[in-house]
Formats: C-alpha cells, structure tokens, sequence
C-alpha cells in the first residue's frame, strides 16, 4: 500500500484504502499539489498560447447515410469488429447528484437502456465498456444485473472503473466537506486510455477481432452505433475520428482549431479571453471512434486545472480531457447532424433539457 501520510495530505487509513481501491496516482497528485500550493497553477495555465484558427470547409468530413458507405458499417459490426465505451463516470449534480445512467428518461427506461437499444440488432455481439467511476461503479452494477444488461450477452458488457482524485482548496491544501470526509473526484474522461489500456477484456475481444470503438457520452441520446459513422471512420483510414456539429449563435465549448498549424480540439476554457467563438463553425460533441491500435500507447495529457464549488466553497481539481488525443494522433472530424431524425447531439445535462427532448425521445425509442 502506498502511503500518503505526506505533509499537506493528512489521511486515515480507511481513506487510504479507498483511494488505493480506485487506483489513485499519488506522485502526479503531489506533484500538481506543490505547484497550486506555491501559486504556481493559475487558471490562465489552461489557455493556450498560440495562434489559432477556424477549420475550413474541406477540413470536415460531410455527413453521408450513402447506402455504401452504411454497408461498410454494417459489414464491420455485424463482424464484431465494432464494440462502444460509454462514459458513465459522472454524478449529475445538475440532475440531483444521481446516478445519471440509472435515471429514468423515457418512461421506465434508463440512459443505459436507451444507449444499449440498438445493440441487439447485429449479428454478431457488440461489445461494452461501461466507464464507471468510484462514484457510479455499485449503482450501475446493480442496474445492469436487474435488467438483464437489456437483453446483452452478460460476458460481453464490460463494466471498467476510472481513477480517483481529491480536490483541494484554493491554497493547496486537502478539501474536506461538513462531514469532515475529503472530496473525491474522479478525474476526467482522459482516463479512457490508460483504463482501456490496461483491461483484460479489451485484449479478449481485440483476441475475438474487435478493430473500433465508438465513444460517447452516457446522456448523449443522439450518440447511437451508426454504421454510417462506422463506415465514415474506416473510409477516413486514420485512428481518430471524432464527431462535430453546426455551432448555433451563442454556443460556446471546445471545438476543433488549428493551434500553431495543428487542426486539433481545444476545449472551451482553452480559449484565449476574448476570442472570437463565432469564427468556429462547429463544436465537438465529445463522441469519438477509436481504432483499438490507440490503446496501445501511452501519451502526456495535460493536466488542466478545474475552478469548482462544493458546499459553497471553492475548490480545485485537475481533470485530463479525451479531445487531447487529437494533439497527438491524426484525426478526421466528421460533421454531423444536429437536427432531424439523424441528429446525433442530444445531451441532456439538466431535468428541462429532458423535458425539452421528452417529445423526440419518445418518437425515436418507441
């Protein structure tokens, strides 16, 4: 057991034994901490210094359902090459702090329900890698037992932890709550890599033939497996493609950009103050396919820092963000639809987002 009795970082031994559980990276956590604590971390760290710019037209792969490159798709999942990871490590604090894969969103069916409708389809298994964290692991768990894994062989639904973090004041020093517990995190879907990475069932269904993986988010309804984007990623013969949509007036977040050359995804924060959002012409909706050979690599994402409030305290964690990749490995950005009956991009991070696409929920899963 590694010990954490350092100074700053006063712990009890059960506290130590639950951040073993989930594999907390002790030394890159020391590290961050000394450089917060000596005012050497500040939010303008996360901006990028460089010159930016907007992606062209040709910089985007159009949106196509063309029947042949559908069947390309077709052919890979119903091969079971295609598996899909769905991110399911958050607590939903604008839900409640729930569970958010477990929440009910269409009558008696939950998210993890609705992710997991079309799978059965195929002809051959489609493999899962549920992205659980310490936060989500049990509730999920238990979920997907009482239901069957809706209808998915027991042995092909994967259920994967991420690491755990602690937050911290402002000053550097350890976060605890009313309760006097410290404030555990986990720490931002970059863990992907390295969790994926180190999975014994990634390697058994790579061994079974699994060449893709389609990543997105648990409450991103539109995020379904599409073999038009299968079909779209295979043609593109590179190892990430990830998904963008038309950016409306007013909306703002990460998006791709070329940083010094480079086309790659910027997180919204990353912006410099006062840059133009307007010049971008679309926005990434965090869904991406993989070729498995990714997993095979280790590579340094930042470490960004987060500004959060728990209990009406500020506090601080640093989160590593899945887009980084595109940094490091040649990626096509495909444009997808944000409307109509192919939209691909309905999140529902809020009680009225639900209420707003309750209608299009329906008429799509029913």
């Amino acid at each position: 057991m590694n010990s954490l009795a350092e100074p700053g970082l006063p712990l009890s031994i059960p506290e130590r034994d639950f951040l073993d559980q989930y594999q907390f990276d002790k030394v890159t956590f020391l590290q961050l901490q000394s450089s917060l604590s000596k005012g050497q971390f500040s939010t303008e760290q996360n901006t990028i210094d460089a010159d930016l710019q907007p992606p062209s037209p040709a910089d985007l792969v159009p949106w196509s359902q063309e029947k042949s490159l559908s069947q390309i798709g077709k052919d890979a999942i119903n091969k079971g090459e295609v598996g899909i990871a769905v991110l399911n490590g958050g607590m939903a604090t604008r839900f409640g702090g729930v569970v958010k894969g477990i929440v009910k969103v269409a009558g008696e069916r939950s998210f993890l329900d609705l992710k997991f409708s079309d799978l059965t389809k195929w002809i051959a298994p489609t493999p899962v890698f549920v992205m659980n964290s310490f936060a989500t692991e049990e509730a999920t768990n238990t979920h997907l037992q009482e239901n069957d894994y809706f209808g998915l062989p027991k042995e092909r639904v994967h259920q994967l932890v991420q690491r755990i973090s602690l937050r911290l004041t402002p000053e550097g020093e350890l976060f605890r709550t009313s309760d006097h517990t410290p404030s555990f995190y986990a720490p931002g879907h970059g863990d992907i890599f390295e969790v994926l990475a180190s999975s014994p069932a990634l390697h058994r269904e790579r061994e079974r033939g699994l060449r893709y993986i389609l990543v997105s988010n648990v409450d991103n309804l539109g995020a379904n497996l599409s073999p038009a984007v299968i079909g779209a990623h295979i043609l593109g013969k590179k190892p990430v493609t990830v998904e963008v949509a038309p950016r409306n007036p007013g909306d703002k977040g990460g998006a791709p950009a070329y940083v010094n050359g480079r086309l790659e995804i910027v997180e919204g924060f990353r912006f410099p103050p006062g840059f133009d959002h307007e010049t971008l012409p679309v926005f990434n909706t965090n869904t991406f396919v993989f070729n498995t050979e990714v997993f095979d690599s280790t590579y340094p994402l930042t470490w960004f820092r987060a500004d959060k409030t728990v209990e009406n305290q500020g506090v601080i964690q640093f989160e590593r963000l899945m887009g980084q990749i595109t940094h490091f490995l040649d990626t096509n950005y495909l444009l997808v639809p944000r409307t109509g009956s192919s939209n691909r991009f309905m999140p529902i991070k809020t009680p009225r987002d639900l209420e707003v696409l309750a209608p299009i929920i329906k008429d799509r899963f029913t």
